[in-house]
């Protein structure tokens, strides 16, 4: 079948690509590679990838590509899905006999509900989807293909029986020459990385049981599932001479350090390479594995530490301690290696105090850089059957973010507001980022690299564009409430 691999258009700014765990717009713009989708498209021949957001493509942009394909595959996520459904009508619209599927964490766990609240999709491949597309691409009858949930010529849902989760992740082609075919790579960039950057993931699953975490509880799995070290070199080659003034690599697996040997042996062959990389780390790297990684070519660790306070940790199984935390920030700031912390806020056990202690851990630890979100539970997840149960969420109302993108607060507490963890988030940055050695460490830095300090004024204007519009979502919240 000719297939359409469709990110689909959404509102400015939407990140909804495979590092983006929270798809909203983030506090400056941003954009991951579309790594999910950019898969099964690798392993379906003569298929077509397009991602809308990042290159600006407009509904009436895409609608003309319903009558050159047969099939179209759209990546959705619970804050995007009724815009992604609508797409889809458009879609379907224009091209009666065009077959819809849907794919991401959403429908891997509410598939029953995504078919029967969205009448114009034909089926959804659940959990690890790569092959059960390929299947379908090909032509498979969908009553024999494993891991798909369908709309059957009667209309009856059938659910088939589970795809077995894939073990030999070398049998997955590489996703970069889809990216040089479809993308332009120079759209994608996230804040905290160089630019141009390009990212891929060399396995798939996170040992951790963060409550919160959305691909390992949906789609990923608690086993860490990895690529050889040679084939992911042979990936590395690829892009270095395929992606011209290439700066980065970013490895996008939930947490790169999960096996400690092959992240030091992949570390080797990149020195080898000489080329730049980052990676996803749990804040318990040990300091000489940490000087390997910094040998081979490291920049930077995007590092969970999602809170200051220790029962907090506790209470989402983080399986993270508050002194191994300090000391792994010490010894990276010692070594060169910058962190990115990300956190969040209005995880169960919060209150003003928790967060005035995370606020104050983070400016002890000092990241290079940060990005604080509010906690999101989503479906499928173990804090959202918590939340749920214990009437901190309003599960049938719930929303993610307002129409603009920007994130909202969908949890609360007795103690607790949505808005008082709300308006903790913009207290927080200004906190971090409007203090005298930050502000000239960031000074510092414009000044040794001019095309950083363009780069810093251009996300310095969306920062207060972005905190602008907070102030004002905070307002219609109290209006509302």
């Amino acid at each position: 079948m000719r297939t359409l691999f469709l990110q689909a258009p959404s509102f400015d700014g939407f990140d909804g690509g495979a590092g983006s765990r929270y798809q909203a717009r983030r506090e400056i713009k941003s954009f991951w590679f579309p790594t999910w989708l950019a898969q099964p498209a690798a392993l379906v021949e003569g298929s077509k990838l397009v991602d809308a957001p990042p290159h600006k493509q407009t509904l009436a942009d895409v609608l003309p590509m319903a009558k050159q394909h047969d099939l179209v595959v759209l990546h959705t996520s619970t804050p995007s899905f009724a815009s992604d459904v609508k797409v889809a009508e458009a879609l379907k619209a224009a091209n009666p006999s065009l077959k819809v599927g849907m794919i991401g964490a959403k429908v891997a766990v509410q598939a029953e509900e995504s078919l029967r609240d969205a009448p114009v999709v034909d089926f959804v491949a659940r959990n690890e989807f790569d092959f059960t597309i390929k299947d379908v691409a090909d032509g498979m009858d969908w009553s024999a293909i494993k891991g798909l949930s369908y709309r059957n010529g009667a209309g009856v849902l059938v659910h088939n029986a589970e795809r077995p989760v894939l073990e030999d992740m070398d049998a997955l082609p590489f996703v970069s020459p889809v990216y040089r075919r479809d993308l332009d790579y120079q759209k994608y960039f996230i804040g905290y990385l160089k630019h141009p950057y390009v990212s891929i993931y060399t396995g798939r699953g996170c040992k951790s049981r963060c409550t919160f975490c959305l691909w390992p509880q949906t789609v990923g799995g608690h086993r860490y599932r990895t690529r050889s070290v040679e084939n992911v070199i042979e990936e590395i080659r690829y892009i270095r001479d395929n992606f011209p003034g290439l700066k980065e690599i970013f490895f996008d697996d939930d947490t790169f350090t999960d096996n400690l040997p092959r992240a030091e042996a992949i570390a080797r062959e990149m020195g080898k390479l000489g080329v730049m990389w980052s990676c996803n780390a749990k804040a318990n790297v040990p300091r000489e594995t940490l000087k390997v990684l910094k040998d081979g070519g490291l920049r930077l660790l995007l590092v969970g530490y999602e809170s200051g306070n220790q029962q907090i940790l506790h209470n989402i199984k983080k399986g993270m301690r508050i002194d191994v935390a300090k000391k792994f920030s010490k010894d990276c700031r010692e070594l060169g290696i910058m962190i990115h912390g990300t956190f969040i806020l209005g995880l169960p056990g919060e209150t003003k105090e928790t967060i005035e202690e995370t606020i104050r851990f983070a400016i002890e630890t000092n990241p290079h850089t940060l990005q604080v979100s509010l906690a999101a539970p989503y479906p499928g997840t173990f804090l959202f059957d918590q939340a749920a149960r214990e009437g901190w969420l309003d599960t049938a109302n719930t929303e993610y973010v307002d129409a603009h993108g920007v994130q909202i607060a969908p949890l609360a507490y007795p103690h607790l507001s949505h808005t008082e963890i709300f308006d903790s988030v913009e207290t927080f940055y200004r906190r971090f980022y409007f203090r005298a050695p930050k502000i000239a460490a960031i000074c510092g830095e414009m000044i040794r690299d001019r095309q950083m300090l363009v780069r810093r004024l251009r996300e310095g204007v969306e920062f207060f564009h972005f905190l602008r519009e907070r102030s004002t979502a905070s307002a219609q919240q109290k209006a509302a409430a």
